[in-house]
């Protein structure tokens, strides 16, 4: 199991990088430089954060992509769920369906804990903080 996938890591590493440029509308081209990272697969990444509302894009000469929020506001917990959907550690699934005994599982109540303080962290870590 991977917490955060490839998809969310470049979304981390292009988010982070935009709200750090002088510039208010950032190339596929340009960052893609920056960040070393095959362009095609970059706009696919900057087009799902747009989807998602962390992004706003422009076309035309002079276009691009920028930030459509406070880079304070933007979590990796809200990244994470662009990309792979509700957070869930642990799926509690027996045999393709919800296991059985889910109401009584103590495993099951320790992996919530879990859940919940991983979930409280990454929501804690901000693209403004990893700007820092």
């Amino acid at each position: 199991m991977k917490l955060i996938t490839r998809d969310t890591d470049y979304a981390i590493r292009a988010l982070t990088c935009i709200a750090g440029e002088k510039k208010k509308v950032v190339t596929v081209t340009a960052l893609s430089g920056k960040l070393d990272m095959p362009r095609a697969y970059l706009r696919k990444i900057l087009q799902r954060l747009s989807k998602g509302g962390l992004l706003k894009s422009s076309k035309g000469k002079g276009g691009g992509f920028s930030l459509a929020c406070n880079p304070q506001k933007v979590t990796v917990f809200s990244i994470i769920e662009v990309f792979q959907g509700p957070f869930q550690l642990s799926e509690h699934i027996f045999k393709g369906k919800k296991c059985p005994r889910i109401k009584t599982c103590r495993l099951k109540k320790k992996l919530d804990k879990i859940d919940k303080t991983v979930m409280q962290q990454l929501k804690a870590i901000t693209i403004l903080s990893l700007m820092k």
